[in-house]
């Protein structure tokens, strides 16, 4: 693919911007590229001043009259194909793609992985995906296991990019999952312990004392069974494998799932699907929800474990806590 072109700005800084940092003054004047992104110039140079000064920092404080001369490299060429294959795309307009992710495809290129993945499909569907949030995995949002279904949402340009990376860090980017789990778990929970790579095992994570990052999973049981309990799943954080590792750590592992202790007849693949998706909509503001209800395969296992799938519809975990609420405000009246 060819490069992006040199992208050079002169800007002179007017009155309502004295005394700000020069990174919080760029990252206002260069609306497609983030404030990490305007650091990484400075530092690198990218930003010259067009007056007499040493050097200048992100955290220079910028006066009224200076003028800079900013310069915005091409964008690497990226490295991965564009492959066109069918997708089940949900939603889709100018600055984002909403897919049904299917059981069996890798989200992006990687070790034995090299291509025919989602982010293959997405270059060939959209190539202006090419460069948004970096080369190696543009628009790229979050992520799903190759064996996990459902929803995915990714960027098809910077503003929503930044706009989305924004709302997952503030946890508005709202994901919700259907999972069977092995044994009987009649309750709803919070699971609130840390997780890292496997000191081990190199393609496991693990529940960690030290070392791992925060996570915290909800979860709310649905149907339960002796062999099995079909739940919900709501994301606070959104580590590599969390919900297959929360759940071995409670004792009821995912389905079908080898890598965590779920190996199960009933189960040819980990039993887990991103069922709901919500956010903001970048441009818009408008709030979003999308819905997609579990594959064949989990509803055909479901059925053999003695469980049925709720209306997908009905499985909305907001609208469920609102419920909740206003009955409770009723039982004190």
């Amino acid at each position: 693919m060819n490069q992006t072109p040199l992208q050079q700005n002169i800007l002179t800084v007017d009155d309502a911007w004295a005394g700000k940092r020069l990174d919080v003054y760029l990252t206002a004047k260069i609306p497609d590229i983030s404030r990490t992104q305007v650091r990484r110039l400075i530092e690198d140079g990218q930003v010259v001043p067009q007056f007499k000064v040493k050097a200048v920092k992100p955290s220079f404080p910028v006066e009224a009259g200076q003028t800079f001369l900013v310069t915005i490299p091409p964008l690497e060429a990226s490295s991965i194909l564009p492959q066109a294959f069918d997708l089940d795309v949900v939603f889709e307009d100018d600055d984002l793609i909403v897919i049904n992710k299917p059981v069996g495809m890798v989200v992006h290129p990687g070790a034995g992985n090299p291509d025919h993945t989602l982010i293959n499909a997405l270059m060939a569907h959209c190539p202006q995906i090419q460069g948004v949030g970096g080369v190696n995995r543009p628009g790229l949002v979050h992520r799903l296991d190759k064996d996990t279904s459902g929803l995915l949402v990714a960027a098809k340009s910077d503003l929503a990019f930044r706009s989305l990376v924004r709302e997952l860090k503030s946890r508005n980017l709202s994901r919700i999952y259907l999972g069977l789990v092995r044994g009987a778990l009649d309750e709803k929970g919070k699971i609130d312990v840390a997780v890292g790579r496997h000191p081990e095992v190199r393609n496991k994570m693990g529940v960690l004392s030290e070392g791992g990052k925060p996570a915290i999973t909800h979860f709310e049981t649905l149907q339960a069974s002796p062999a099995a309990s079909l739940l919900m799943f709501k994301l606070e954080t959104g580590r590599t494998h969390q919900i297959r590792v929360h759940m071995n750590f409670i004792k009821h592992p995912i389905l079908g799932d080898g890598v965590y202790g779920g190996e199960s007849e009933k189960a040819s693949r980990q039993m887990l699907h991103a069922f709901r998706l919500s956010f903001k909509h970048p441009r818009t503001k408008e709030e979003m929800a999308f819905f997609a209800p579990p594959p064949e395969d989990f509803a055909e296992c479901a059925k053999a474990l003695g469980l049925s799938i709720p209306r997908w519809k009905d499985l909305d975990w907001e609208k469920k806590e609102i419920i909740k609420r206003k009955t409770r405000k009723k039982e004190k009246t």
